[in-house]
């Protein structure tokens, strides 16, 4: 069971820990929507999706024994412009280093989006969510 804190502070100022005790600051202490101290609550579930899938892509490419010095995940969404600001996509590139192949490397995507990625499996009947690729050597 996952189990996690977000303490006010002050404004719109929070800090979330997790199960394990790490923490991070969410949100800005000031109303001026230019200036950010912390990370914006729905970044939080973009970063969540990238993270996500990137654990599962490493796991399974290590697996496969394929070898690579770098991975990232670049995520992006786009909300509906009125409040609850739903989510109605979600894109993740995904961007490689090393010597990987590209049909195993669109496996674990496919594995990491469609079979183990909690978060992505968590709001896929909502979102569109869509992927791509690039190989760099």
């Amino acid at each position: 069971m996952a189990k996690v804190v977000v303490r006010w502070i002050k404004s719109h100022l929070m800090v979330g820990t997790d199960s394990n005790g790490n923490s991070i600051v969410i949100g800005n202490i000031s109303d001026d929507e230019d200036y950010a101290s912390g990370i914006k609550p729905s970044d939080l579930l973009l970063l969540a999706a990238a993270s996500c899938s990137i654990y599962d892509v490493v796991d399974i490419l290590k697996k496969q024994r394929e070898s690579f010095n770098r991975l990232q995940v670049f995520c992006e969404g786009i909300q509906l412009d009125k409040p609850p600001y739903t989510f109605k996509t979600v894109h993740l590139h995904y961007m490689i280093s090393g010597t990987v192949n590209a049909h195993k490397l669109q496996k674990a995507i496919k594995l990491s989006e469609e079979k183990y990625c909690a978060i992505l499996s968590t709001i896929r009947p909502g979102v569109e969510i869509s992927s791509d690729y690039e190989i760099c050597k």
